[in-house]
């Protein structure tokens, strides 16, 4: 009954992950409240997972990684991208292999979100399609987190899931010789082949100079002596217009720019900027007997202003704007901010905003105070995409971060150290001697994948402690009976990497890390290679834009197509399983 129970949780787990529509740290709260509920996990361990050295590891890279980004430490590397768009093959090598280097030691959500500006600014240099470079980079990411421990989510489980089976868990870089000569492999694949996959209606779709033409998002209308909205406030006009999905963001008064106040009353001869759809500002103009005034570069010239400007910016994965509507962000009232346009996959959205719903990887067009502007990205969750300091004001401490980073990686490699405890030391020193300001300790913590770390673990042991995991290494070896260890060992892979590209990655690691563990004890061999084969299936997700966050971020900036990222995907994966398979096999013995 135990197990029957275990299983129902775990295919629950599965369906609600891939289908996507709640968040997966919820599904995850859930399926452990479930699993307690049901008895499989004992009460008094049901939170054990939290304090898990694999949810504290991870906690921690994720809080030095943003430190490191926001002192501008590696704000030269990012540069050097600009340097590198000669030919393409080798633009396309340098930012993915940058991506590929600093995602080792860094988190590679992290990693894109700091290279993406330069790769777009250097695609615009180069009059490159972006859809050439943004795929390659996110692959170049997501392939650098297999060289070392800390370099993805998998890594840190599968090393902490060995240390608790065999007192000892995998080191530093115990992953890099077959990390490391698969990111090789991929990384040339990408380089040289790959990025000559991606579909030229992608490429096309990406090309086009600007996403959004200005001019059907914003209109100057003059305010005339038979006009309704003379004498009105601008909060009557809003009232006035509230069933139009229109609204004023700028006022011109005898040449001079006014602030937006709900009060001021309109006049003859008042210019009113407004922002809505082609069809919406139709009905504003119309309702209100406006009359359009002036040239598109004037109009222009309106948006962008000493103290006004515009900003592209694109939704982040665990965005807290993700799934919630325009109407509900109030961008006006808490930033003094429109939202202009949103374009999803490189398509401008041309129905009502009101109601848009975002997603991971649109595109916004934000129009307001050019002061306030980077606050509003960074409250939405949103990363700019355009060219900026990485730095802001805070490079002088960017090298003492690094070496307090470096002292930390080289205790935990000696063994003087365990990697929770050396990495917890390192963010001590930084808070301590004020490096690293406590709130952005907190703020830097990715708190949906600490919850899914920390509810998903005890799961996972319910696997092993009410032998479901013998019930599943029984039918694969039973499915692949005859077969030699090493091709089970393959099997595994593929099973794992399939998985992880439906699943998030953490989750699939927690789940086959027991499985991977059992069949090797039916098969007498050592678990080790099989732990190896687990954690680089679960770290590459090729295939979907849901398979790993990075995919969905470039998704909307590259204008991709959901079935636009197999193409270079699939050969990428039987790429990475050709070459890893024989390296584990070699450097971890069966």
């Amino acid at each position: 009954m135990e197990q029957i129970i275990v299983f129902a949780i775990l295919g629950g787990l599965f369906v609600l992950l891939a289908w996507g529509r709640w968040r997966y740290d919820v599904v995850a709260f859930i399926a452990l409240l479930t699993a307690v509920v049901g008895g499989v996990v004992p009460a008094g361990e049901a939170f054990s997972g939290f304090g898990h050295p694999a949810t504290v590891t991870v906690a921690a890279v994720l809080v030095i990684s943003r430190a490191l980004a926001g002192a501008g430490a590696t704000d030269l590397l990012a540069k050097a991208i600009m340097r590198a768009a000669g030919r393409i093959s080798f633009h396309i090598a340098t930012l993915a292999g940058l991506g590929a280097l600093l995602s080792c030691f860094m988190n590679n959500v992290g990693t894109l979100g700091l290279l993406m500006p330069a790769a777009l600014q250097s695609a615009k240099k180069a009059a490159r399609s972006p859809a050439l470079l943004l795929m390659p980079l996110s692959f170049g990411t997501i392939l650098g987190g297999l060289v070392t421990l800390i370099g993805t989510p998998p890594n840190i489980i599968i090393a902490s899931f060995r240390g608790e089976l065999t007192g000892s868990a995998f080191g530093m870089f115990d992953f890099t010789p077959v990390g490391g000569v698969a990111a090789l492999a991929g990384l040339a694949f990408v380089a040289l082949i790959g990025w000559r996959l991606v579909p030229a209606r992608a490429i096309d779709r990406a090309s086009a100079e600007d996403i959004f033409d200005i001019e059907d998002y914003v209109t100057e209308a003059r305010v005339v002596e038979d006009s309704k909205a003379l004498g009105l406030s601008l909060a009557e006009l809003a009232e006035t217009t509230a069933d139009i999905d229109a609204q004023i963001v700028g006022l011109i008064r005898r040449d001079n720019r006014l602030r937006l106040r709900s009060r001021e009353e309109l006049t003859a001869g008042d210019l009113l900027l407004i922002e809505a759809g082609p069809e919406e500002i139709d009905k504003f103009v119309s309702k209100l007997g406006l009359q359009f005034s002036g040239p598109r570069k004037a109009r222009e010239s309106l948006t962008q202003t000493p103290d006004a400007a515009l900003a592209e910016v694109v939704v982040a994965p665990r965005s807290p704007i993700e799934g919630r509507s325009v109407s509900s962000l109030r961008l006006r009232r808490r930033f003094g901010a429109s939202l202009l346009a949103v374009s999803r996959q490189g398509r401008p959205h041309r129905g009502r905003l009101r109601h848009f719903h975002f997603q991971v990887g649109d595109v916004l067009l934000l129009h307001g105070d050019s002061e306030r502007l980077p606050e509003a990205a960074a409250a939405l969750g949103c990363l700019p995409l355009a060219e900026r300091e990485i730095s802001f004001g805070k490079r002088h401490t960017g090298p003492w971060l690094i070496a307090i980073f470096a002292a930390a990686i080289a205790l935990a490699t000696l063994g003087l150290l365990t990697i929770p405890i050396a990495l917890a030391l390192a963010l001590a020193v930084m808070v301590a001697s004020g490096l690293l300001p406590l709130r952005e300790l907190y703020e830097g913590i990715d708190w949906p994948v600490i919850v899914l770390l920390g509810a998903l673990i005890p799961v996972g042991g319910a696997l092993q402690t009410t032998g479901a995991t013998e019930v599943i290494a029984g039918a694969i070896l039973q499915i692949t009976a005859g077969l030699a260890p090493a091709l089970v060992l393959l099997l595994l892979m593929v099973v794992t990497m399939t998985l992880s590209d439906i699943l998030n990655n953490a989750a699939t690691a927690v789940v086959m890390g027991p499985i991977a563990v059992s069949i090797a004890e039916r098969l007498g061999a050592n678990a080790d290679p099989f732990l190896m084969a687990v954690a680089v299936g679960a770290s590459c997700a090729f295939l979907t834009p849901i398979g790993h966050q990075n995919n969905a971020l470039i998704l909307g900036p590259g204008g991709y197509a959901f079935g636009d990222y197999w193409r270079m995907g699939l050969p990428l994966e039987i790429i990475i399983v050709a070459v890893a398979t024989p390296m584990i096999l070699l450097v971890w013995p069966l």
